[in-house]
């Protein structure tokens, strides 16, 4: 499926929620500061896949919309099979998390681990254990 039919589908199971969040240390000691997904975003040409658990060979569908917020990088996306496993889990919240994917292009290393301020963004994931606790799916359709 593409993703402009993905988009335009009715049957696939929507979400929303946070892939980063700003100002706060995640468990690798990483800390996206405002502003680090900018280029990136204003770069991308093609829509960002949605993997699960960061593997790429498990595409379960698509990232419709993603921006930088007050909060982070908040992220509207689909999951294309609404029957599927990675859904169910969802449904039943035993799978909340989200991570992406990236490069860092530019950082400040810090005693406390790195201030991240240019990120090249690869992917979304949705995943177990995010290494940023509070990033997560807050809205499913």
């Amino acid at each position: 499926m593409t993703p402009d039919q993905v988009r335009g589908s009715t049957s696939a199971l929507r979400f929303a929620g946070y892939a980063a969040l700003f100002g706060k240390r995640d468990a690798g000691r990483d800390l996206v500061q405002p502003g680090a997904f900018a280029r990136t975003l204003a770069e991308r040409r093609e829509p960002l896949p949605l993997f699960w658990q960061h593997h790429p060979d498990q595409r379960i569908g698509w990232v419709e919309t993603v921006a930088e917020d007050g909060r982070g990088l908040r992220v509207i996306a689909t999951i294309d099979n609404p029957a599927g496993g990675a859904a169910a889990a969802l449904k039943r919240g035993a799978v909340t998390g989200l991570s992406f994917g990236y490069r860092a292009r530019q950082f400040t290393r810090h005693a406390a681990g790195r201030d991240l301020t240019d990120i090249d963004l690869f992917e979304v994931s949705l995943v177990t254990h995010p290494m940023q606790h509070g990033a997560r799916v807050h809205l499913i359709k």
